[in-house]
């Protein structure tokens, strides 16, 4: 069976924000990246699994059965403290996620399903003392082809990730499980050292398209 797959959006910090879209957490920005995800992406971006094409003026990504995962599109090169933005929707798919990434594995990521929305950080090197952790945990209700709005901010080691309007933020990357403040992001901290990090989006999922009100910047 063909499955629709992951997204990816927009991509920035963005320095010019109307106030309904203004930041949470990070401090506004040079322009990182910014494409209305209607054609194809630059040699920066990396398809690591499924096929990728543009289909009705959207981003759309595809598992292949022979990879036995879901698709995978990375952008390479690292970012400093940012601001992600983008828009998704299913369309027979069973999950997606937006995963930020260190130098050997997964750091952070949105894990966005049908019916559930989680904010986790990842075990990073699998060599401890730190471990996975899971921030928040929301219940939702996606139907097919409907377009949902995901952001994630990062300064430092705070991340804030939100899809629609629901926000969590996890004050920080070495807390412990509870740390995350769930519709009520942090306040905002000091502008902080840019910290390695890779972004990509896996799943299935497709279609994405950049938010129906873009920021101007993504």
């Amino acid at each position: 069976m063909k499955l629709a797959t992951t997204l990816l959006l927009a991509l920035a910090a963005l320095p010019a924000l109307a106030a309904e879209t203004a930041p949470l957490l990070a401090i506004p920005g040079k322009v990182l990246f910014e494409s209305k995800l209607d054609t194809p992406l630059p040699a920066t971006w990396k398809a690591a699994k499924g096929k990728w094409e543009i289909v009705d003026g959207a981003l759309s990504g595809a598992e292949l059965p022979a990879d036995k995962h879901g698709a995978v599109l990375r952008m390479t090169g690292t970012i400093p403290d940012f601001i992600i933005e983008y828009e998704f929707k299913f369309e027979g798919a069973k999950t997606t996620s937006l995963s930020i990434n260190a130098v050997k594995d997964h750091m952070s990521r949105i894990n966005i399903t049908p019916n559930a929305v989680t904010l986790r950080r990842d075990d990073n090197d699998h060599e401890g003392p730190d471990k996975a952790v899971t921030y928040a945990v929301f219940p939702v209700k996606f139907e097919p082809g409907t377009w949902h709005k995901v952001r994630m901010e990062m300064v430092g080691d705070t991340l804030l990730g939100q899809v629609d309007d629901l926000t969590a933020s996890a004050r920080s990357m070495t807390s412990p499980p509870g740390a995350a403040t769930p519709s009520s992001p942090p306040p905002k901290p000091p502008p902080a050292s840019p910290a390695p990090a890779s972004p990509s989006t896996s799943a299935t999922s497709p279609s994405t398209k950049p938010p129906s009100t873009p920021p101007g910047k993504t």
